[in-house]
């Protein structure tokens, strides 16, 4: 039973930390869900406390540095990945109150601990609750309590710790929901409790009776998530060794990564050659990283890593929904009202990624799409076959305008069979003959003659037949010839001008006595839209 931790045992608690996570690498790997799924948080602490360990070996026994000093520089050097800078950072801290100073009694190291776990908090740019600094401080808090209630020996203290963390550590579902919604506790977090049990056999001889850590469920759209090679996804792993700096060059180097990304940790250490800086972000801008890093000093050992994207939940079994690309707020409401979900497109268009996110977020397992305009089509099957990846069994319904689209959704019965639902539903809208009144924007030749700047033009399922200079009249001409191949059902979708919808409704009223009117005030850009079924 140790009464305090000189070099030698500091260095015995260094290689008891990478044989304990060398064997809970694979299953820290498999926890990691946080700040992305990479599966690398066993491997990055592992070769962080290897680092630390080699620099000791190098060092030799004989050696006139502190062995505190030693290992902190080896981790700080070698740290890898987010945990593995904190890692290096709580060392770092421990080396900073420890180093050079008498083999550290109980007291002593409960105060190292609880200044080590504030130096931590510091290096993080954006620290969350739930994760390793959460572990961490609730440590050193129990190891700082241990020694208020008298309980001062060296031992008592380690195993306060120890147990702290753990506690914490089953605690970190509750504080951040990707940990709760993947049923796992923190990986940085684990890890370092496997340091701290490290520790606990150290210095007491007996290593501490823990259940396993629990593992990450496993999913169907990620069978396994063994540890891998990320693919290219939302951004990289930035991280390199920074000489030939300051504090005041360092500090403005934070404040430009930070805005640059996330996860950001800059720890520094002094060694022979003078204090060097280990950086670690993440960001979709890997040259301006690089570029803030050369403007600081002399980044080298620079290394970048693709994140693994963030995988979506499971769909949920039986749910169906569908999904519609509308034009505009006003008929995004309307749709919306019919219990529909969807994107609204901007005049630069949408993309296949906000379609597929909007498929996604629905959490369906069986999702119609209607793209509402024959140009976005292309992106809405897209998004499809990018869905059914992902387990999703997603119909394209290609409506050409909203008036098909609300004709579809006015038919849709999630008690019918998927496939016979979209049957019905593709069979509406193409039953559904579609108009549209517009205001020319340049002079033109249309299959109704030229046109030119202003004029107002009547299509017809995507041709012009109307050209006037007078929206009501040019909508009620369109409307008629619309009817005159029949119709029961006139839908209409009025834009801001609500004159122009009544006036088509008063000529419908008295020119097309039998067929009943729908409209809809829909405020979009197009002054009219008209569907007859």
């Amino acid at each position: 039973m140790l009464e305090a931790l000189d070099d030698a045992a500091v260095g015995r608690w260094c290689r008891a930390a990478v044989t304990a996570l060398s064997a809970g690498r694979d299953a820290l790997d498999e926890l990691n869900v946080f700040p992305v799924p990479d599966g690398d948080t066993g491997t990055n602490l592992l070769l962080t406390a290897q680092a630390a360990v080699a620099a000791l070996d190098d060092a030799g026994a004989g050696g006139s540095e502190p062995a505190w000093a030693v290992l902190a520089r080896g981790a700080v050097l070698g740290a890898r990945g987010n945990s593995g800078t904190i890692l290096a950072q709580l060392l770092r801290g421990l080396s900073d109150h420890l180093a050079g100073e008498p083999p550290a009694d109980g007291p002593v190291l409960a105060a190292a601990l609880q200044k080590a776990a504030d130096g931590a908090y510091t290096a993080v740019a954006d620290p969350e609750e739930g994760t390793f600094l959460t572990v961490a401080r609730a440590g050193a808090e129990a190891a700082g309590a241990a020694v208020a209630a008298g309980r001062t020996a060296l031992a008592d203290v380690v195993v306060a710790a120890a147990d702290g963390a753990r506690a914490a550590l089953e605690a970190t579902p509750a504080q951040l929901d990707v940990l709760r919604d993947a049923g796992v506790v923190d990986a940085g977090g684990a890890g370092l409790c496997l340091v701290l049990d490290a520790l606990v056999t150290t210095v007491t001889g007996v290593e501490p009776a823990r259940p396993a850590l629990r593992t990450r469920p496993a999913r169907r759209s990620d069978p396994g998530h063994t540890p891998h090679q990320p693919p290219p996804g939302p951004g990289s792993e930035v991280q390199y060794l920074l000489a030939d700096s300051g504090e005041a060059a360092v500090a403005r180097l934070q404040t430009r990564l930070a805005a640059l990304g996330d996860s950001l940790v800059v720890v520094g250490v002094d060694t022979p050659a003078g204090r060097q800086w280990n950086v670690h972000v993440h960001t979709s801008d890997v040259g301006g990283a690089i570029e803030a890093g050369i403007e600081a000093g002399r980044p080298h050992g620079i290394t970048v890593t693709p994140l693994a994207p963030v995988l979506p939940a499971a769909p949920v079994p039986g749910r169906r929904a569908v999904v519609a690309i509308v034009p505009g707020d006003g008929l995004a409401e309307l749709f919306t009202g019919e219990g529909v979900r969807v994107v609204t497109c901007g005049p630069g268009g949408v993309t296949e990624d906000e379609v597929l996110a909007e498929v996604v977020a629905s959490a369906a397992a069986e999702v119609v799409l209607l793209p509402n305009d024959p140009t976005l089509t292309p992106a809405a099957s897209r998004a499809a076959d990018r869905a059914r990846d992902l387990g999703r069994d997603v119909a394209v319904v290609p409506t050409r305008s909203p008036v098909q689209g609300l004709a579809a959704v006015a038919v849709a019965d999630p008690a019918r069979r998927f496939g016979d639902d979209v049957v019905g539903m593709a069979e509406a809208a193409a039953a559904t003959r579609w108009a549209e009144v517009t205001v020319a924007e340049q002079e033109a030749l249309t299959s109704a003659g030229p046109c030119r700047p202003g004029n107002v033009l009547g299509s017809a399922e995507g041709d012009v037949v109307v050209v006037g200079a007078d929206l009501a009249v040019v909508a009620c001409d369109l409307l008629d010839r619309l009817l005159s191949a029949g119709g029961e059902m006139a839908t209409l979708l009025v834009g801001a001008d609500a004159a122009l919808g009544d006036a088509v409704c008063a000529h419908l009223a008295t020119a097309h006595r039998t067929v009943e009117v729908v409209r809809y005030d829909s405020g979009a850009a197009i002054p009219l839209q008209a569907g007859v079924e």
